[in-house]
């Protein structure tokens, strides 16, 4: 399936971005960027040190995320970036107004397992739970789709095609 969306895979801390990302770009064959690539320092010493960002913080992050998709509209891309509110949201589609959203969604006990086995990332579990009070889920108006993160890396990428192609049946 080759897409010219530009898919942003969104969700909490621990979903399975930066895991499911890459393997949801080959499937579509299109290119995949790391949305943490997008952090300026500062931020990631924040989250490193156990602070939540701010939407100050999250606002040049955010720019960054917005510019890249921008420039693969038309061309399709995959992006992981965590847009837990509407407003950051909306901020990338008004940078990108063709973006596409995956949200990985889960359980937060297993999130919270899958984040407490990963080696050398900066968010600790601690930030948890601040990244489940800030989420807002996708509403009916954005453009995208709701993916289940139980089961393995594979399996979830292929839920989130598998998706996509009912959000847009001309693209398969």
């Amino acid at each position: 399936m080759r897409s010219p969306h530009v898919v942003v895979v969104m969700g909490v801390a621990g979903t399975g971005k930066t895991t499911v990302g890459p393997l949801l770009a080959a499937r579509l064959g299109v290119p995949y960027a790391e949305g943490d690539d997008f952090h300026p320092e500062a931020n990631i010493a924040k989250m490193s040190a156990g602070t939540p960002l701010d939407d100050a913080d999250r606002g040049p992050w955010l720019d960054a995320i917005g510019a890249w998709a921008h420039d693969r509209a038309g061309l399709g891309g995959v992006v992981s970036c965590s847009a837990l509110k509407r407003s950051y949201r909306d901020r990338l589609r008004a940078a990108a107004p063709g973006v596409v959203l995956v949200h990985l969604a889960g359980d937060r006990a297993l999130i919270e397992d899958r984040m407490s086995h990963r080696q050398g990332h900066f968010m600790p579990t601690a930030l948890l739970d601040s990244q489940f009070a800030t989420l807002q889920p996708l509403e009916a108006d954005e453009a995208g789709v709701t993916v289940d993160v139980s089961g393995a890396p594979e399996e979830i990428a292929e839920r989130a095609v598998e998706a996509l192609r009912e959000l847009d049946p001309a693209s398969s």
